[in-house]
C-alpha cells in the first residue's frame, strides 16, 4: 500500500531504486484508492524530490511507455524538445510550443512531448488542436511526420497508458494548488528521446536538479532555466523580464550554473501583462500572430530568447544571440507559419 511510503517520504526519507519501482506500480494501480496517490505524491514534493528520485521515477515510467518506431539517429543533428513543467501559475502564452514550431521552421528536428492543460488555462496539446494540428498521432503517424516535417507533437496519454490511472490525482493535487513530481517527469519522459532539451522549471531551486537528471539520463546538451519576473514570481521559461537561473551541459562544455539578465538582447519594454494568454482558442490567436510575423511586440522578443537559446542547445547556434537572430529570420520570412500550414493537412 502507498501508506508505507507517504509514511517514508513524511520522514524525509529518500527512496531506493526498488521502493521507486514499487511507488510506480501502485501509482499505475487503479485499484489504489486517489486519494492515496494524491497524498503521497504532496508529501513526497514537501520532502523535496532528489536528483536520483526524479531519474528512477522516470526510468521506471519509460519502461512501462510505448515506444516510438523510430530512432534519433534518423535526424540529421540533435533532435530537440522545448518544455516547461508548468507550475508557475502566471499564466502566460503558449510560449515553449511557439519556440518548438520556431525551432522546426528554422530546421531542427522538433519532438514536442506534452499534455493538455493541468496547471493553466491551455496546455500545449490545447493550443496546437485550436491551431488546427493533430495532437493525438499514433506512434506510426507520429514517426511518420518527424521523418516529412521535422516535428511532431506526442500526445503524454497516448504514449504512457499508466497515466490513465495516475491523471486523477494529479488533477487532485492541481486543484489544491499542489505541484507534483510530475511537474518534473513530462521533459523526462518523451518517448522520442530527444538528444537536446530546453526545459523550464518554475523555481530557480530546481535548476540544478533538473539539468543533473537529464544528464543521468542520457541526453547529450540541455538547459535548464526559470526566469524571474518583477513582484518576486517565476517563469518556467527564460525571461525578458528579470534574472535567469540557468544549468547547462553540452558535451563539449560540461555542467555548468549561472545567473543572467536579457538585457544585452534588443528588447522592447515589457511587463508581465504583455506576456500574459487566454484559453487555447486565444493563444492560437496570439499564436499564429507571431508565427505569421504580424505581432513584433514583447512576445515576440519572449519567442526570440527562448528560440535562441533552444537553437544554441540544438548545436545550430554558435550563441543565444546568434540563435535569435535566426529565428527572428525565421518568423519573418514565413516559414514558421508555413509549417503550421503543413502540418495542418495531417489528421489522426
Amino acid at each position: 500500500m502507498l501508506t508505507e511510503y507517504i509514511t517514508a517520504v513524511q520522514e524525509g526519507r529518500e527512496l531506493t531504486r526498488p521502493e521507486v519501482a514499487r511507488v510506480v506500480s501502485l501509482l499505475a494501480d487503479a485499484a489504489q484508492p486517489v486519494e492515496d496517490k494524491a497524498s503521497f505524491l504532496a508529501c513526497l514534493a514537501a520532502k523535496g524530490e532528489t536528483t536520483a528520485e526524479i531519474a528512477a521515477f522516470a526510468e521506471e515510467l519509460r519502461g512501462l511507455s510505448i515506444r516510438l518506431p523510430w530512432d534519433a539517429s534518423e535526424a540529421a543533428g540533435e533532435v530537440l524538445d522545448v518544455c516547461g513543467t508548468g507550475g508557475d501559475r502566471l499564466d502566460t502564452f503558449n510560449i515553449s510550443t511557439t519556440v518548438a514550431l520556431v525551432c522546426a521552421a528554422a530546421g531542427v528536428t522538433v519532438a514536442k512531448h506534452g499534455n493538455r492543460a493541468v496547471t493553466s488555462k491551455s496546455g500545449s496539446a490545447d493550443v496546437l488542436e485550436a491551431l488546427g494540428i493533430p495532437v493525438d498521432l499514433a506512434p506510426d503517424e507520429a514517426a511518420r511526420s518527424l521523418r516529412e516535417h521535422r516535428f511532431v507533437f506526442l500526445f503524454a496519454p497516448r504514449f504512457h497508458p499508466a497515466f490513465r490511472n495516475i491523471a486523477p490525482a494529479r488533477a487532485l493535487c492541481a486543484q489544491r494548488g499542489q505541484r507534483t513530481l510530475f511537474n518534473f517527469l513530462g521533459p523526462l519522459l518523451n518517448p522520442a528521446r530527444p538528444t537536446a532539451q530546453l526545459v523550464g522549471v518554475p523555481r530557480p531551486a530546481l535548476v540544478e536538479p533538473m539539468a543533473r537528471t537529464l544528464q543521468q539520463l542520457g541526453v547529450r546538451r540541455a538547459m535548464v532555466v526559470s526566469g524571474s519576473v518583477p513582484g518576486g514570481g517565476y517563469l518556467d521559461e527564460l525571461s525578458t523580464l528579470g534574472d535567469n537561473a540557468v544549468a547547462e551541459f553540452y558535451q563539449d562544455r560540461g555542467f555548468s550554473t549561472s545567473t543572467w539578465s536579457a538585457r544585452p538582447f534588443p528588447l522592447l519594454p515589457a511587463t508581465l501583462e504583455d506576456l500574459k494568454g487566454g484559453d487555447s482558442r486565444d493563444n492560437a490567436v496570439l499564436l499564429a500572430g507571431l508565427l505569421r510575423g504580424d505581432d513584433a511586440g514583447p512576445r515576440r522578443d519572449a519567442v526570440l530568447l527562448n528560440a535562441g537559446a533552444a537553437l544554441f542547445v540544438a548545436g545550430v547556434a554558435r550563441s543565444i544571440m546568434e540563435g535569435w537572430e535566426r529565428a527572428a529570420d525565421v518568423l519573418a520570412s514565413g516559414a514558421a507559419w508555413r509549417l503550421v500550414e503543413s502540418l495542418r493537412t495531417r489528421r489522426p
